[in-house]
């Protein structure tokens, strides 16, 4: 596996057919020899002998003949499922989604909502560290075979250095760094609406769409873009902070220190602030007859809610869409997409954040504009950010990206 990965006295002209090869494998499905010619403009006698090395690799496997029109039956080739496996880690700020994926991107095991607290702390990271090494004492796969782990962090993540600027920024290592230390595997970080929206790119709800933008609507908004059918990171890596655009005059003040921003009256946090708000101003709710107090009140409680029909928690739902939709709207009216995939726990409850959503971006968007645009909810839940996750860390092993 190494020598495919990182052989460095391996020259450029003879490992791209085997990352090309392998990555329609990986991506696309099994093939014969002269489709492989075809659609990846390499000779024949060159895919020929590439499969082969790859097949002793044990990275590619011959699935025997299939019928032909005529002449010579061909032999079918796919890659080896269980050749190597990835980890996916999605972090929240209440919990984690942890997963395993082979080489075919089949989703093997899954933990969710594993309790934990995202902290920007050292025992906070400690405990995320001890969260992975449990997951990886409870598979029965050779462990020689996990090539990799993908961490989701919501933030500022710098993929192609290892860097967190939001949490866990202790010292001058990567963060990468640290935690392969702790739990003796190859680790890459990503943002978790990149993650998500790359899950979503490659096995989720996308089809033929180049230009999708996926909005993470959690504790905080954040979008992962994909233009032209690759993923858009900006100069520093730190694209799709839509939640800090500067929409609202008002005075709540960001987790960013300023002002206005979108996620002030449209984020989880949002979400929570109101609802305490309007509990403490008299207002009624099937959690107050829980006992909780206002303080004690959190985003998943308040979605608990809406999905059980509670009046208040629908209406401040339909009020945070109204505003999401405007984000959407300015998105659509600048960038123009094919595709928009609403994610995150708040599209948990459906309809009641999809319809006002679809309204305000009827509402402020260009018309011209938006009929190109499809609003779709995604497909992959909880598991868009696991699944991105795990390709993201096959994709860049194996530089497939």
């Amino acid at each position: 596996m190494t020598k495919v990965v990182s052989d460095t006295r391996t020259t450029h002209k003879s490992i791209y057919p085997k990352r090309s090869i392998l990555s329609y494998f990986a991506n696309v499905g099994n093939a014969i020899i002269p489709e492989l010619s075809k659609e990846l403009a390499i000779s024949i006698p060159k895919v020929t002998s590439t499969v082969n090395e790859l097949i002793q690799e044990g990275l590619i496997q011959d699935y025997g003949k299939i019928d032909s029109t005529g002449g010579r039956k061909p032999n079918l080739y796919g890659v080896v499922a269980d050749s190597a496996f990835f980890i996916g880690v999605d972090v929240k700020h209440t919990h984690i989604n942890i997963g395993l994926l082979d080489l075919q991107k089949n989703l093997l095991k899954v933990t969710e909502n594993l309790p934990y607290t995202l902290d920007n702390t050292t025992e906070s990271l400690d405990t995320l560290c001890e969260l992975i090494t449990g997951f990886i004492a409870g598979l029965t796969i050779p462990k020689t075979k996990i090539l990799g782990i993908g961490i989701n962090l919501s933030g500022r993540i710098n993929y192609a250095t290892g860097y967190s600027y939001s949490f866990f920024f202790f010292e001058e290592r990567p963060l990468s760094e640290i935690i392969e230390k702790k739990v003796g595997y190859r680790v890459f970080l990503e943002n978790d609406s990149r993650a998500m929206a790359y899950g979503e790119f490659c096995n989720g709800i996308v089809e033929k769409e180049k230009n999708v933008f996926f909005l993470n609507l959690d504790f905080g908004i954040g979008v992962g873009i994909l233009i032209d059918g690759q993923l858009y990171y900006g100069k520093s890596g730190y694209a799709g902070e839509l939640g800090h655009v500067p929409i609202f005059d008002n005075e709540v003040i960001c987790h960013c220190g300023k002002k206005g921003c979108l996620e002030t009256e449209a984020s989880g946090w949002a979400l929570t602030r109101l609802f305490q708000e309007k509990i403490r101003e008299g207002s009624t709710s099937v959690l107050t007859r829980t006992g909780l107090q206002p303080d004690q009140i959190q985003m998943q409680d308040i979605i608990q809610a809406a999905k059980n029909d509670d009046v208040l928690a629908i209406e401040l739902m339909a009020q945070l869409g109204d505003n999401i939709g405007r984000g959407i709207a300015f998105l659509i009216n600048v960038f123009n997409p094919e595709l928009i995939i609403l994610g995150g726990s708040l599209a948990t409850t459906q309809d009641y954040i999809y319809l006002p959503i679809k309204t305000a971006i009827n509402k402020y968007s260009l018309s011209l504009v938006n009929n190109d645009t499809q609003v779709k909810m995604s497909k992959l839940g909880e598991h868009a950010g696991i699944v991105g996750a795990c390709l993201l860390v096959r994709d860049r092993l194996l530089s497939l990206v």
